[in-house]
């Protein structure tokens, strides 16, 4: 039998819900390998092929998602008309903070979990691509790991109303890095504050909010808004929300950073590069 890797076949953009830390946005790379007998071309498994098929089974039904822990006890799950509700709670059972998530189901991963852990997304990357590859190819590894940085970086999730793809699903993340200069020299210090700031944060679009309320004696945000895909809703704690005026997208981020950073700095030029996920982002 033979074997065939892929590394780096592609990168899952997320978010998932966490029994201690709540709603977190993540990206992970992931590493292929396919075991199995040489076709009659050679082969275990064309590149091409794979390249097509397997990224897309992990695409489909992981990247761009909110992955939920379907059989932990933190979770109720009910369908509406136009899709699903999922409510969770994070923290401890003694101050338990609220999460509601209202969207279509494709906006969904249920993970057959009692939490979401980087060992139970792979099996579930590995179930979605045993269901694509060749009766020649007889066991799939897949490996997820996150992105070595040199500095600072921090997790966020969002959503992007006007967008004609999968960023338009209320709560999708990302694992990023962040880059300020001033005077064209990185500073670690405002770079590691930002970071420290904005970790684990949600970042909202100001015009999203449609509401303040309690919910289970927490004070939270309420968001909305109708996409090409369906209706969003997201109730999150007011503390772990990050509102600008803007659209969410990195952008619009890297603008609101360098423009924050050159107020308290004004006679420093500011840079400011800003990742979303693996190698790619803005400049401003």
């Amino acid at each position: 039998m033979s074997a065939l890797f892929v590394n780096n076949l592609t990168v899952i953009d997320c978010s998932y819900l966490d029994d201690e830390l709540g709603l977190v946005g993540e990206s992970w790379i992931v590493d292929l390998v396919l075991h199995g007998d040489l076709d009659d071309q050679g082969m275990v498994f064309d590149f091409g092929h794979v390249k097509k098929a397997v990224k897309a089974a992990i695409d489909d039904q992981i990247d761009h998602k909110l992955l939920i822990p379907s059989r932990s006890s933190r979770l109720d799950i009910t369908g509406f008309d136009n899709g699903t509700e999922v409510r969770f709670h994070y923290g401890s059972d003694d101050a338990p903070q609220p999460i509601i998530h209202r969207s279509p189901d494709d906006a969904l991963c249920r993970l057959p979990a009692e939490s979401v852990t980087v060992e139970a997304v792979a099996g579930y990357a590995r179930w979605c691509v045993q269901k694509v590859v060749p009766k020649n190819v007889k066991a799939v590894e897949i490996s997820l790991r996150t992105e070595v940085v040199d500095g600072a970086w921090y997790r966020y999730s969002h959503g992007l109303e006007k967008h004609d793809g999968n960023c338009q699903r209320i709560a999708h993340g990302h694992r990023s890095a962040l880059h300020i200069l001033l005077d064209g020299q990185r500073d670690a210090l405002q770079e590691q504050n930002w970071a420290s700031h904005w970790q684990d944060i949600y970042i909202a679009t100001r015009s999203h909010l449609s509401g303040e309320r309690e919910q289970s004696g927490v004070s939270c945000y309420h968001f909305s808004y109708e996409a090409q895909q369906g209706w969003f809703e997201l109730t999150l704690p007011k503390a772990r929300c990050a509102l600008i005026e803007t659209d969410s997208t990195v952008e619009w981020i890297a603008e609101h950073i360098r423009n924050t950073v050159q107020e308290r700095l004004p006679d420093q030029k500011v840079q400011v590069r800003a990742f979303e996920g693996v190698q790619k982002g803005a400049l401003a």
